[in-house]
């Protein structure tokens, strides 16, 4: 399988909750002066959680492949530190390509080093500055951080990468609905989430988006 197939490829945890883990998790740190709202329960989390996206590179040798292909697998079978000792490797031995950066950030991120996390996830978008799952990672990694309108930033420039792209669609939703206090503009984001993605739920109880927010998948 090419390069640029298997980082295009979603897995379960990819496709949904790796790109919405901490989309929906534990409130950041707010401004002081802004009231905290209660924070949504958690989405599904692993460290299995992979970011794959398409790499423009087109000469990717076969070796690399199987390596980067090995990291993946190791890192969605929940082998984190084997996954990362292999997309630290990479970067030094094929720095190109932003994958195994965005791949370090995410776990990075998943183990609480958040100024490491977002450095990988730059480097990631510097390298790849056309790839949307890049972006949308580094908008979830600098809402962790408290800096939202960085995080607004990425998603939109996710979006306008590719409107087809259901993942920045939904945490602009929650941004604007937990953090910025727009509900009209969140249901906005959420309708178009849900317009892109048959299937998928939004649910909230009491009329209020802030109060709780669940997201899943219908069973097909």
């Amino acid at each position: 399988m090419r390069y640029a197939d298997l980082v295009r490829r979603c897995c379960v945890l990819g496709a949904l909750s790796a790109v919405l883990a901490g989309c929906a998790g534990v409130a950041p740190p707010r401004p002081a002066q802004a009231p905290q709202p209660a924070a949504p329960p958690p989405a599904p989390s692993s460290p299995g959680a992979a970011a794959r996206a398409k790499e423009t590179p087109s000469d990717i040798s076969p070796a690399v492949q199987r390596e980067y292909e090995g990291a993946l697998d190791a890192l969605n079978a929940g082998h984190t530190e084997e996954a990362a000792r292999v997309f630290r490797a990479l970067t030094l031995t094929n720095s190109n390509l932003g994958g195994p950066h965005a791949n370090l950030g995410m776990i990075y991120r998943q183990t609480g080093k958040q100024a490491e996390a977002v450095s990988e996830l730059e480097q990631a978008v510097r390298l790849n500055p056309q790839q949307p799952v890049f972006l949308n990672q580094l908008g979830i990694t600098y809402r962790q951080q408290g800096q939202f309108e960085k995080a607004r930033e990425a998603y939109e420039k996710a979006i306008a990468l590719d409107p087809s792209y259901p993942a920045p669609y939904l945490n602009l939703g929650i941004l604007f609905d937990l953090y910025f206090w727009n509900s009209k503009h969140a249901l906005e984001f959420y309708d178009r989430y849900l317009a892109l993605t048959p299937g998928a739920m939004i649910r909230w109880s009491n009329g209020s988006l802030t109060s709780r927010i669940a997201v899943s998948r219908a069973a097909s």
